[in-house]
Parts: C-alpha cells; structure tokens; sequence
C-alpha cells in the first residue's frame, strides 16, 4: 500500500466510529496523497450507517467491510447525523 498518511479513526459524540482514509491506492478521489478529496474511503464502522450504505463492497457486513469512493457530502452527512466528531480527523474535503 502506498498511503502517505494514516488519519487517526473518526470518534463522533454519539460513539460512532469509522475510519475515513484518502491518498494513492484508496478508493478516493483524486487518488493521490493530496486532497481536498471530493470522495474517500471508508472502512470498518462500528455500526451500520445508512448512509454510507450504498457504497459497501459487502453490504452484508456493514461493520466489516470497506466503502469506496464514499463523496465528501456523505461523510458530513453520516458525522452529522452521528453528533459530530469527538475524536480522529477527516482528510481534507
């Protein structure tokens, strides 16, 4: 893997957690270690977020699985209806 940077896990105020990456060999957009990002990756949230939904590689392990090219609005949105972010950082969107 060629990730440049690893961002710290995304913690929101309700407890929600996920990790939001983006940089060379992610599935984001543009797919190189300098953003903004229009799109990231999303991987192994704690519980499953409708919203992020229909991004999962495998919708049948919502908490085990990874979510590409997931856009900016969409992880504001799922940050949002989670209460914010308590912890962690985003990449820049």
């Amino acid at each position: 893997m060629f990730l440049k940077y690893k961002y710290e896990r995304v913690q929101c105020r309700d407890g929600f957690t996920m990790s939001v990456q983006a940089g060379r060999g992610m599935y984001c957009t543009p797919r190189c270690d300098d953003g903004p990002y229009s799109a990231v990756e999303v991987g192994y949230p704690s519980s499953a977020c409708p919203i992020l939904s229909p991004y999962a590689e495998d919708p049948n392990k919502p908490t085990r699985t990874v979510y590409g090219w997931v856009p900016a609005a969409k992880i504001l949105e799922c940050v949002a209806a989670h209460g914010g972010i308590e912890s962690g950082e985003l990449p820049p969107l």
